[in-house]
This record gives structure tokens, C-alpha cells and sequence, in this order.
């Protein structure tokens, strides 16, 4: 529909409004298992007041999101899971919408070579895989050349099939005016996708075994930044030459900058801690870890569990209205 949209010759100025549809996020997830508005407010409540969650609420969560993880947002899929309250068939539906994207490819890519395009769509998991995630063309095949690539990736992003996310020149305001458009990392536009990408045993271990192994770094960031992209932000990450700092993404509120920490486990924050710390990144008070940990807060930056993401653009906003900054590192609630 995207691709098409923009085959139309004349528009009604004023007279349409425009919307992007995205496959279901956690939140719609949860409608679909059955929750109820206020048992899903409960847990944005204790956000807000940075109040940890019960055990019994951390765990019950995180097993929903898990499931997600693994399923994904697209409707169909999702509706058989919960129908039938397991992941039977579920896989061969995934693996089905990837083949009907190679064929929308090959079908309305008319002015671009949809091999290409095909080459780029196809290797997405390959480079996620990678310790950096950049994505490269001239390693999607021997001898590939950026100019003959042009137009290949936009394709793909206006098509809503991806999310891409560039690196930030400097961690500074104005997030659209300082990044680098040749330095990016490109994610699926649905995490399920992503899984159903991959070999078939490494997605049965998924499924019954909960095991992420070496590739849980790429579905943890995949899943962040498509939740962040439903909220309506764009997608910017940070790493120095030197590879000293880095960061996963960065979103802000009305006045500042704010460090976005994906974290497949509980490990060191480094990288947060410095730009936080360090006077040189004027624009950023405060951060954000999302990690498998409970609701918390260290005077320096924002823990939250992975479930939570969806709220993170309506957090901002209330707490903007409720936070005093005096010192930088020092927030006064």
C-alpha cells in the first residue's frame, strides 16, 4: 500500500489524513491474550512512580513477552497463538509473509533491480548477527557497489518492511540534522519475521527452550527499536572511531537528549555511564536501560524491564512535566 500510495496523481489537500499501520505491538498483544485496560495501566502506574513491579507481574510479563518476541505482531499469526495456545503452524505462517515480501518485491519494484533489492532484504539477518550490525553493501555480494544499490534500501523502508537506523554523528541535538546517512543498521519491521528468518532449529529452540544463544544481542536490539518506531520515533544509534562509547538508540523529551541501553543481560553499563557523566555531552542528563531487570532508578538513569518499551514516549512526556534539573547528573524528583 505504501509503495502504491504514491502512484496517485492528485490528493484533496485538507481533506485526508494520512496513517502508518504497523503489525500489533505489546500492548495490542496483551488485548488479544485477554488483558484488561486497567490490569495493563497497573504497570504503566508503577512506571511512572519508578515503583518495581511484584514478582509475580515481572514474570507473568516477561513470559508474555517472550512470546511475542517469538510470534511477533502480525495478526493472523498472532490470533492462531492465542486461539490455539501454542506455536503450532505459527512458524509456517511467518516463513509465508517472507516469501509473499519476495514476491510484492519482485512484483512493484518496477524501476529498481528487485534482485538487489532482494540481496539486501535477504542478508538483513547476516548482518544483525555481526558485533557492530552495520549494514554493508559491498558485502551483500562479490563486487557489490553502493551506486549500483541506490534506491534498494529506501525501497524496503517505504515498503514498511524495515526499520533503519542511523548513526549519529556526535550524541547531540538535533537528532534529524546529525547523522551520517551512509553509516546505518537496517532492522526487521517485525521481530517475529526476523526469528522466522532464521534456520528452522534455531527457531525451535526459541520455542521450547527459551535460548537466544550468540544471536539474543540482535533480537533484543531488533525488537526495542521496532517498539520505539510504533511509538513514532526515528531510529539513531551512536559509536565512536575510537569504539569506546556506544549506544543503541537515543530518543528525547523536550529538552534533552536521552541515551536508550538495550542490554540482553544485566551487564556493564560503560558506554551509558559515560555520556551521562562526561560534561562534554551537554545535551544528556539522564539515560535509559532496558534490560531483564526490574523498575529502578540510580540517580543517573532509568532501569526497565524490556515490556515496558511501549510507554516509554508517554513516560517522557508526564515525567518532563514533573522533573527539575539543576545539576547535570543530579535529577530532583
Amino acid at each position: 500500500m505504501g509503495i502504491n500510495y504514491k502512484e496517485i496523481q492528485s490528493n484533496s489537500v485538507g481533506n485526508k489524513t494520512d496513517y502508518t499501520m504497523y503489525s500489533m505491538d505489546f500492548e495490542e498483544f496483551l488485548w488479544a491474550k485477554g488483558y484488561k485496560e486497567d490490569q495493563i495501566e497497573d504497570l504503566y502506574k508503577c512506571m511512572i512512580n519508578v515503583s518495581p513491579l511484584s514478582n509475580v507481574q515481572y514474570n507473568v510479563m516477561m513470559e508474555n513477552f517472550r512470546e511475542y518476541m517469538v510470534i511477533g505482531g502480525m495478526p493472523a499469526i498472532v490470533n492462531k497463538f492465542v486461539s490455539q495456545k501454542n506455536y503450532s503452524g505459527t512458524l509456517d505462517m511467518q516463513k509465508q509473509i517472507l516469501l509473499d515480501y519476495e514476491e510484492d518485491i519482485t512484483k512493484y519494484a518496477n524501476e529498481l533491480d528487485q534482485g538487489k533489492i532482494l540481496n539486501v532484504f535477504r542478508k538483513i539477518p547476516t548482518f544483525l548477527g555481526n558485533e557492530n550490525k552495520k549494514f554493508q553493501i559491498s558485502k551483500v555480494e562479490d563486487g557489490a557497489r553502493s551506486r549500483e544499490y541506490i534506491g534498494t534500501v529506501e525501497w524496503l523502508d517505504n515498503a514498511g518492511i524495515i526499520n533503519i537506523s542511523y548513526c549519529m554523528e556526535q550524541p547531540e541535538l538535533p537528532l534529524g540534522g546529525n547523522y551520517n546517512p551512509d553509516n546505518y543498521r537496517i532492522y526487521f519491521g517485525d521481530t517475529g519475521l526476523l526469528i522466522g528468518s532464521l534456520d528452522k532449529e534455531a527457531q525451535n529452540d526459541l520455542r521450547i527452550n527459551k535460548n537466544f544463544n550468540t544471536y539474543k544481542g540482535a533480537i533484543y536490539g531488533n525488537i526495542v527499536g521496532e517498539m520505539l518506531v510504533k511509538q513514532g520515533y526515528k531510529l539513531y544509534f551512536y559509536k565512536n572511531e575510537k569504539g569506546t562509547i556506544e549506544m543503541d538508540f537515543f530518543v528525547r523529551d523536550a529538552n534533552f537528549l536521552i541515551p536508550v541501553e538495550v542490554k540482553a543481560n544485566d551487564n556493564a553499563t560503560a558506554s551509558l555511564n559515560n555520556l551521562i557523566d562526561n560534561s562534554k555531552f551537554s545535551d544528556i542528563r539522564y539515560g535509559i536501560k532496558l534490560c531483564n531487570k526490574n523498575i529502578g532508578f540510580n540517580e543517573k538513569f532509568y532501569t526497565f524491564p524490556y515490556f515496558l518499551t511501549p510507554f516509554l514516549k508517554r513516560f517522557l512526556a508526564e515525567k518532563n512535566k514533573k522533573i527539575l534539573y539543576f545539576v547535570k547528573g543530579i535529577l530532583i524528583l
